[in-house]
């Protein structure tokens, strides 16, 4: 089974006090104490970041561990990365991340840790990446479109409701036509895809939402997918 988790934000990143999307993530491996790997490449493998990782995981029912590819532990990154159970990718600059992932590989071993049932989730960079495309501000300047790593099929726009100019961008770059119709996620939600198609999407806020974004006869059509909040009994 190939599972693709993507967070619009949330997550120890965001929510440190709020671990119910990284307990979700957790809950959806088999194993009693899933290996998690922190790949925190899109922030330069910041320290605090990785710091601010391992206490969170720590505190979850899991085994984490870190790939830094400014400090590398292993060279055999394929070997390191593919005995994992999930692999969990930080925020940062997209197109920064994607440029090192390519030189070093890391873009092929994600495609065969997938499709070896590895889960993939992420935040922000960590979720844009998976989809074929995306809206990024790795530019500096505004927001623009970037490729990515095309494991999930359309665009995808994280942080659709923590920033002013997400929804509108990423409608008007579907209406032109510079992106494919695909997902967004307010920060606190998730899109959990299994074998490529949607299955479900969960929130770690109660008003967090996951949406479906195409054109339809020229129009734009933005569907709210029904959104299920963690804190509540399942």
């Amino acid at each position: 089974m190939k599972q693709i988790i993507a967070m619009g934000g949330g997550g120890f990143s965001m929510e440190p006090d709020n671990l119910l999307l990284d307990q979700y993530i957790i809950n959806q491996s088999k194993a009693s104490r899933p290996k998690v790997c922190f790949l925190p490449t899109a922030s330069g493998d910041a320290e605090g970041y990785i710091e601010r990782f391992y206490k969170s995981f720590t505190s979850l029912s899991s085994e984490p561990s870190h790939l830094s590819l400014f400090k590398p532990s292993t060279r055999d990154l394929e070997g390191f990365l593919l005995e994992k159970d999930i692999i969990y990718v930080g925020g940062g600059n997209t197109k920064n991340m994607l440029a090192l992932w390519k030189e070093w590989g890391i873009d092929v071993i994600l495609r065969k840790a997938w499709e070896s049932g590895t889960i993939l989730t992420g935040l922000s960079a960590g979720s844009i990446c998976w989809f074929e495309e995306g809206t990024t501000d790795s530019y500096g300047d505004g927001l623009e479109t970037i490729k990515g790593l095309g494991l999930i099929e359309g665009s995808h726009s994280p942080h659709y409701d923590g920033e002013a100019n997400r929804r509108p961008l990423y409608h008007s770059f579907i209406e032109s036509g510079e992106l494919k119709p695909g997902y967004a996620a307010d920060d606190g939600a998730a899109l959990h895809f299994i074998d490529e198609e949607l299955s479900r999407a969960v929130s770690s806020r109660p008003y967090a939402s996951a949406y479906r974004v195409e054109k339809k006869d020229g129009v734009i059509q933005e569907y709210r997918i029904a959104t299920h909040y963690l804190g509540n009994p399942v």
